[in-house]
């Protein structure tokens, strides 16, 4: 599971719109939706409810939301303590 793809889920979540995640994500909206459409194949069940009116989470797309944030965010931490250590920000100093 690509980490880019749950970025896109959670934005469609969030939006409960494909064009609207798409213009948030900066992405065109048929690959948005060819990218969710991955995820769901990949995972094996759909994760958006979608008619011409609206779109809704499945029941697994809403187990899948609240973890997939926590996971983002967890990665995103991830990277700024990397990039922190990098730049010489955040390191660590032992004396013994």
């Amino acid at each position: 599971m690509e980490l880019r793809r749950l970025r896109y889920f959670c934005a469609v979540a969030e939006e409960l719109h494909f064009g609207r995640a798409a213009d948030r994500l900066a992405l065109a909206q048929p690959g948005l939706s060819q990218q969710i459409k991955a995820l769901e194949a990949e995972l094996g069940t759909a994760l958006f409810v979608r008619s011409s009116r609206r779109v809704s989470l499945t029941e697994a797309g809403a187990v899948l939301y609240p973890e997939a944030r926590s996971l983002l965010a967890a990665a995103d931490a991830l990277e700024a303590r990397v990039r922190a250590v990098a730049a010489g920000g955040a390191g660590r100093l032992r004396v013994h």
